[in-house]
């Protein structure tokens, strides 16, 4: 079972850090997509085992980062679901998020690095704390090694070598959609917990969305 699972906690709290309004330019557009997908896409009934958004847990969403480059489609919103192998009714913990194989993906946050694996349905994936943020990216290209003690997520192709513990910033390009794990397609399995809560991804997307819009316009 992953290490994240077990609602593994990070002693320091680390800063958020800040983005230029250049950057909330950049990514505007892609958030302007995402926005409107999830308005069309993603209408469901809340769940009991997650929270809504934390009130002022993040005041800045216009300084977050869409973490997909190329983004095509949500594939499988946050919430109960008919399992894709058994057909089943399953809680989903995550937005899945539907991009070109080999696209790259991003740190939602500045954090980090709490773990890196490749030994569980996730397959290749990478875990930034950011505060009382968890961010948990999943199906990854690339695979996972130990150096001299430390643990990397290597993916080779894409010029990527993310060490478990290192610190990334808002943006960061930290792995490349791929489909290891229980996947049947490429995409980027996206979590987020708050304070050891699951928080529906598509919430935080629509702040961002609105945040943004707000500090363009000032």
């Amino acid at each position: 079972m992953k290490r994240w699972i077990r609602y593994r906690r990070l002693e320091a709290i680390l800063p958020l850090r800040a983005r230029s309004l250049t950057r909330v330019l950049q990514i505007s557009v892609g958030l302007l997509v995402a926005a409107i997908a999830i308005l069309f896409h993603l209408g469901h009934s809340p769940s009991v085992q997650a929270i809504d958004l934390p009130p002022n847990a993040g005041t800045q969403w216009h300084q977050a980062s869409f973490p997909v480059e190329n983004f095509q489609a949500y594939t499988s919103p946050f919430g109960y679901r008919s399992d894709p192998y058994g057909g089943d009714q399953r809680f989903h913990y995550g937005l899945d998020m539907a991009a070109p194989s080999g696209s790259y993906i991003r740190s939602w946050w500045g954090g980090q690095v709490i773990e890196v694996s490749d030994d569980s349905s996730c397959g290749t994936s990478v875990v930034v704390q950011s505060g009382n943020w968890m961010h948990i990216y999943c199906h990854m290209q690339g695979y996972v090694t130990q150096e001299g003690g430390d643990r990397y997520m290597l993916d080779n192709a894409g010029g990527l070598r993310i060490r478990e513990g290192q610190l990334v910033d808002t943006g960061m390009r930290i792995g490349r959609i791929g489909m290891t794990g229980r996947t049947t397609g490429p995409h980027l399995h996206w979590g987020l917990k708050y304070s050891e809560n699951w928080v529906d991804p598509a919430l935080v997307l629509r702040a961002m969305y609105s945040s943004q819009q707000a500090a363009v316009g000032r």
